[in-house]
Order: C-alpha cells, then sequence, then structure tokens
C-alpha cells in the first residue's frame, strides 16, 4: 500500500517505523532537511523535503496515486489544508491530526464537511486512557473493546498476592468467567497456556466484561475503592480533556501549571478545579499543596523526565495511584523496575488507531479489523474483527481449528451478547471476535489459522 505522511515529528516518526515494517511503501514530507533525513536512514521509506501543504510539494510526492495520505505536522491547520489538497489531488483516504481543543466538538462536522476520510486528536485519546485507568484504582492498564462491553486490564502480582503460585487451569474456577490472555514476565512476554504458574512480579493482562472484571477484582482481593481526588501536574492538551472527563466522575480536582497566561486560562474555563501557579517539579512546593492527600497524582507536563520524577515523588509520599505521560518510552528500559504505575503515551494511542485502519484496507473478505491495541510492553496485539458470511473460520468449533501459536480466543461478541469462549464454541457470520496475540500484522480473522 503507497503512504505519504507528512510531519515527522513524534506521532511521524512512529507512525513511519511501524506502517514501513509492515511492508507499505512510505514517502515522508518533512521541512527540516535533517529531520528528514535522520528518518530515513533508520528506516526503510523515501523522502521529499517541503510544507505539505504546498500543491507542489505534493504532486512531486504523486499525492494523486497514494492510498492513504497522513497530515501529522505539529500544526492543525496546516495538516486540514494538506488533507484537503491531497483528496482533491486524488488520494484515497486521508487522515489529519487535530488537536486544538476548540475544535474538540466539531470534529465530525469538519470531517464530512472538507471530505476528509478520519481526524485524530492524541491529547484527547490520551485523556480517555487516563479516565479509564481511573475506574480501575490498581489496573495498571485498561483497553476496551466492543463499545465497552469488554475490557483488558492489566494488574502486577505482587508478593502478597492470592495469585502468586496459581495455574491458569485453575485461575477460572477461582476467579470467575475472565481469562489470563498474556503475562509480561521480566522483559518477556508470552500467551500461557493451562500449566503456567503466576509468579510475583508478573504483569498479567485480564480480558472479561465489566461485571465480570468487577467480581473477579473482589475475589483477587484488589482494592475497589473510588479514586475520589486528582493533582494534576502540567495544564496543557490533555489536561484540558481530562478535567471534564473527571469532572463528570465528580473527583475533586486541583492542576498544578507554571505558565501564568495558562493556569489563567484553565482557571477561567474550570471554576470547579483549583488551579495553581507554581513549579510542580520542585519538591518541596509539592509538600505545600499536600500531594499526600490526594489519590491519584497526574503528571502531564511536557518533559518525560519531569514526568517520571514527579510520579517516583508522589509515590514516595504515599499516593494510591501514579499516571505518568511518557512519549520516550525507551528511558522507561533504562530507568528499568522503578515502581512506575500507569504509563500513558499518546503518540503511540494514535499509531495504534492509524495502524488498525490501515489493515482494515488491506482486507477484501469484509473481515475488518474494528479495533486494535498494543499491550505488553507494545509485544502483544490485542485485536477486534467482525466475521464475514462465508469466512473459512465459521461454523466449527474452537478446538478443530488448526491455529497459529501464540494466540487466543479471548471473547465472541454476537447480537450484543459477550460469550466467553470453550473448546466447544463456534464463530459464527456477524460475530465480533477479540483475538490476542504475539504475531504481527494480523489483517483478517483468517489469519488466525495456521
Amino acid at each position: 500500500m503507497n503512504i505519504v505522511i507528512a510531519g515527522g515529528g513524534k506521532v511521524g516518526e512512529v507512525l513511519v517505523r511501524e506502517l514501513s515494517l509492515e511492508g507499505n511503501d512510505i514517502l515522508l514530507i518533512e521541512k527540516n532537511e535533517r529531520v528528514l533525513e535522520r528518518i530515513i536512514n533508520k528506516n526503510d521509506i523515501t523522502g521529499l523535503v517541503g510544507n505539505s501543504a504546498s500543491y507542489e510539494a505534493q504532486v512531486e510526492a504523486d499525492v494523486e496515486t497514494c492510498d492513504i495520505f497522513i497530515a501529522v505536522t505539529p500544526e492543525d491547520e496546516v495538516n486540514i489544508i494538506s488533507a484537503i489538497i491531497a483528496r482533491k489531488l486524488g488520494a484515497k483516504h486521508t487522515i489529519a491530526r487535530v488537536r486544538n481543543p476548540e475544535y474538540a466538538g466539531y470534529m465530525d462536522f469538519m470531517r464530512e464537511g472538507l471530505g476528509i476520510t478520519m481526524m485524530i486528536n492524541p491529547e484527547m485519546e490520551a485523556a480517555k486512557d487516563i479516565a479509564r485507568v481511573i475506574r480501575y484504582t490498581e489496573a495498571l492498564s485498561v483497553e476496551q473493546f466492543a463499545d465497552g462491553k469488554v475490557s483488558i486490564i492489566e494488574i502486577e502480582v505482587s508478593g502478597e498476592s492470592k495469585l502468586a503460585d496459581t495455574k491458569i487451569e485453575d485461575f477460572r474456577n477461582n476467579y470467575g468467567n475472565v481469562l489470563i490472555c498474556a503475562i509480561l514476565r521480566e522483559d518477556y512476554v508470552f500467551i500461557p497456556s493451562g500449566e503456567t504458574q503466576l509468579e510475583k512480579g508478573d504483569h498479567i493482562f485480564i480480558t472479561g466484561s465489566r461485571k465480570d472484571l468487577t467480581r473477579s477484582y473482589r475475589k483477587i482481593g484488589l482494592k475497589q475503592e473510588k479514586l475520589r481526588s486528582a493533582l494534576i501536574v502540567g495544564g496543557g492538551r490533555v489536561t484540558q480533556y481530562l478535567l471534564d472527563m473527571l469532572a463528570e466522575m465528580r473527583m475533586e480536582l486541583k492542576v498544578i501549571e507554571n505558565r501564568s497566561d495558562i493556569a489563567k486560562e484553565l482557571s477561567e474555563q474550570y471554576p470547579k478545579a483549583v488551579v495553581i501557579e507554581g513549579d510542580g517539579t520542585d519538591q518541596e512546593f509539592l509538600r505545600e499543596e499536600r500531594i499526600e492527600l490526594y489519590d491519584t497524582v497526574i503528571s502531564l507536563t511536557g518533559v518525560d523526565e519531569e514526568n517520571l520524577l514527579i510520579s517516583l515523588f508522589a509515590l514516595n509520599q504515599g499516593a494510591k495511584k501514579t499516571i505518568t505521560k511518557v512519549n520516550r518510552t525507551d528511558l522507561l528500559k533504562i530507568l528499568g523496575p522503578i515502581g512506575l504505575q500507569s504509563i500513558i503515551t499518546p503518540k503511540r494511542l494514535i499509531a495504534n488507531e492509524i495502524i488498525r485502519f490501515v489493515r482494515s484496507l488491506h482486507t477484501h473478505d469484509g473481515s475488518d479489523v474494528e479495533a486494535l491495541f498494543r499491550i505488553a510492553d507494545n509485544q502483544v496485539e490485542a485485536l477486534q474483527f467482525r466475521v464475514p458470511n462465508h469466512s473459512r473460520v465459521v461454523n466449527q468449533q474452537l478446538q478443530d481449528m488448526n491455529m497459529k501459536d501464540n494466540l487466543l480466543v479471548a471473547y465472541i461478541v454476537r447480537n450484543k451478547k459477550l460469550i466467553f469462549p470453550t473448546g466447544q464454541d463456534v464463530i459464527k457470520p456477524g460475530d465480533q471476535v477479540i483475538i490476542v496475540t504475539t504475531k504481527r500484522t494480523l489483517e483478517n480473522i483468517e489469519d488466525i489459522l495456521a
């Protein structure tokens, strides 16, 4: 598939790497020649120095023949104009990153009126991700499928946990209709078998309906107490989206922002939140603001290192939960196991959404990838497929299918009814099937077959 990407920033670089590894032909348009050269040297792609909102640049990049045009430059207006020009030139699909909260309420209107296939907002998606994590007190991450009916939550097996030394085959009997679909053990990720035994320090990924997960939470002994207050450090775009979401959850909110104009603007826009102008990296200042009294501390400054240090200090002061925005996830590998909890990476959220869209265009049998998430340190994919009428996987029992290794069918959704599958269950046309696998590039439901 021919894809033109405009913008070589954080999101653009991730998209270049991921989409080129999946066998697509990528051309990158980037204003900065040095940035373009660096990315070309690291990836098997071609490039063009230029402004993506320029008609001449797009003609030179052969945008009229491309399958997908993706605009992810830092400026919303440049992305919108670039996508409009690309569509007029003949690009089959166009995607634009639009981040300004002022545009958030008009995304559908702009998409339909301007003919842009998809408009994406990393900060809004990050805020949604944070809100989901807050609902599960001890979950490190939460992904949702089937319109929120099915979730995959990540928890750590502590030394005191009932789960330590439990066999997977005993897990369902003890903890209800939920499934451990992946385990991250140190740096190794795998899909467990019935004989797998959980160990202290494992990060396990449990899938189930909201009701079943809540019931299992109680049986495992995890805390179900609601988080009632949040201290947010950093007043950027993620915070602006997040404040509305947390206000609906009736949380007590305080924001610390070091820029006077932003602090004043937030105070005026969100009267229900306490906004303090100050340096959120100053530990003495955080003590004065009584950081230890807040149930969760959310670090959302524009500097990864600052966010990491703020969260570590919050844990040291007794915060029940920390949520940390980190774009350069390599920092986490350098730091090692330092006890951080939920990590949010906006560029990764958006990259996953675009990769899902690209894969859905590859299929010719109607087997759409409806959702795609990367879990377990980005080493496992959880995908939701819609099953077409004449697929080879329909009307045969799961136990009789010759499926690939390191892959499992986690859930089936049929006519809005959730089915926790056993070997005797069958997949039927129209089902939504949730697959968890360490394999990459699954494009349709038949790819589960060996």
